[in-house]
């Protein structure tokens, strides 16, 4: 899951949400440094990660990029499952997702100071160009695609080709989409803490 994801699945708790944002960032023994909320949304994190990656939805979604992106695929269906996230009208409307953008943009700028270095600076990005809400829109997950595409050692393609693939299976891709995201909510909800 991206960035809106592990947001939503903090559920607005303040140090699950950072830890759960932080994760990637967060090296080896470094979460051991942060105070036990914020360990506590880093696991979470990796859980929930963990959880997407080997479920079988999730694996039968990325076969759709693999041909085009290879092991990249992984990070695409990422995004792809936060547009459609945003865009689900049973969790977000318009104003709400908005509204929750800033609540977690608020709780992020709170805790600043702890941020690592690196995400800070993803962190200014994200609220300046409001990431979050953006998923919801087409032309913010071209925006996204093409920031992996720039970052990618590996990979051969332009963000053309896996928005390609999404917009050629777009309604396939919504009912992965809807048939994973309940479960992993579940997962969550039921994941200690």
């Amino acid at each position: 899951m991206n960035y809106l994801a592990h947001a939503y699945l903090s559920f607005l708790d303040p140090s699950i949400t950072v830890g759960n944002m932080i994760a990637d960032y967060v090296k080896g023994k470094q979460w051991q440094e942060y105070d036990q909320g914020i360990q506590q949304g880093i696991q979470l994190h990796r859980a929930i990660d963990t959880f997407t990656d080997t479920h079988p939805v999730t694996l039968a979604a990325r076969e759709y990029f693999q041909p085009s992106c290879g092991r990249y695929s992984a990070v695409f269906i990422d995004i792809v499952y936060d547009h459609f996230l945003a865009t689900d009208d049973s969790i977000f409307t318009d104003t709400s997702l908005t509204s929750f953008s800033r609540q977690v943009y608020t709780i992020l700028a709170n805790h600043h100071e702890i941020l690592p270095p690196v995400f800070q600076q993803v962190f200014h990005y994200m609220r300046q160009h409001d990431w979050l809400y953006g998923y919801r829109f087409m032309d913010g997950i071209f925006k996204s695609f093409g920031g992996i595409v720039h970052r990618a050692k590996y990979l051969e393609v332009t963000a053309d080709a896996p928005f390609t693939v999404l917009k050629e299976n777009y309604e396939t891709l919504a009912a992965h989409y809807r048939s994973f995201f309940p479960e992993l909510v579940t997962f969550v909800k039921t994941y200690p803490h």
